[in-house]
């Protein structure tokens, strides 16, 4: 079983870099320190960047989004650069 989360970030394209920047900060002790994790993957798109989390179960995909991690880290460093509230998505894939 695999689960996703998938945060879609309206950024705009002069602060594309810094967004990398914060997600090349945040990979590594995402996936060593989170509970479930198993991936993720930065996808920028012309309109959007999309991160999409790997996980174990989708429990532990939420549990994520309300951990220290990201509320205290990655969404403080990400704030500023965001030109409209993220979409935030979950996935569970059989």
């Amino acid at each position: 079983m695999m689960a996703y989360l998938e945060i879609t970030l309206k950024v705009e394209e002069h602060n594309r870099a810094k967004a990398a920047e914060v997600y090349g900060r945040f990979k590594d002790p995402f996936l060593k320190k989170v509970s479930g994790a198993r991936s993720k993957e930065l996808l920028v798109r012309d309109e959007d960047v999309q991160v999409l989390h790997g996980f174990d179960t989708v429990e532990n995909a939420v549990a994520y989004t309300k951990s220290q991690l990201f509320q205290d880290d990655v969404v403080v460093a990400l704030k500023p650069l965001l030109a409209a509230v993220p979409e935030i998505r979950f996935y569970q894939v059989a």
